[in-house]
């Protein structure tokens, strides 16, 4: 991959920050650091929701995601107004989230970065990455089932249009 003046940005938004979208970033950490090109990106993740601004990704998600060789290292934090400026690209895990990015997104021309997670899944069928948080163990599984096929399915997007 050709190098570029600047690092293309993304950040992951899920609700509380302490499941999905910290797993969406190490998974994309993890893709971008196998392909070697971990300088031509910015990965982070946030929240909608700021009641777990601080703490580690659920224990849960941790040891799922730990399996498959990710360290969610992450600390949560809300989304904030600068996200909207600093980042190329925010994908949301749900609608709910999406919807609340749309309202937080300070312009019009913001609201164009805003993408749904799923809309890189091609081979499941669903159209929202679920929150696992009340699904038990098949539940994390299932979640870093589809986020390892979307962010695959991102990557190869971007550095197509990117680069």
């Amino acid at each position: 991959m050709e190098k570029v003046n600047s690092k293309y940005k993304v950040l992951f938004v899920c609700l509380g920050n302490i499941c999905r979208s910290p797993a969406a970033q190490g998974i994309f950490e993890h893709i971008i650091s196998e392909e070697g090109v971990q300088d031509c990106f910015e990965v982070d993740s946030a929240g909608t929701y700021s009641g777990h601004r601080g703490e580690m990704p659920d224990r849960r998600m941790r040891n799922a995601a730990m399996y498959r060789g990710y360290a969610l290292t992450h600390r949560a934090r809300p989304v904030s107004g600068l996200d909207f400026l600093d980042f190329d690209l925010i994908v949301a895990m749900d609608d709910q989230n999406y919807e609340d990015l749309m309202h937080l997104a300070p312009s019009v021309e913001a609201t164009h970065k805003i993408k749904r997670m799923a809309s890189y899944l091609t081979t499941h069928k669903i159209s929202y990455i679920p929150d696992p948080y009340y699904m038990g163990a098949e539940g994390f599984s299932l979640v870093l089932d589809l986020l390892e096929e979307a962010c695959r399915n991102l990557y190869t997007a971007i550095v197509r249009a990117r680069f």
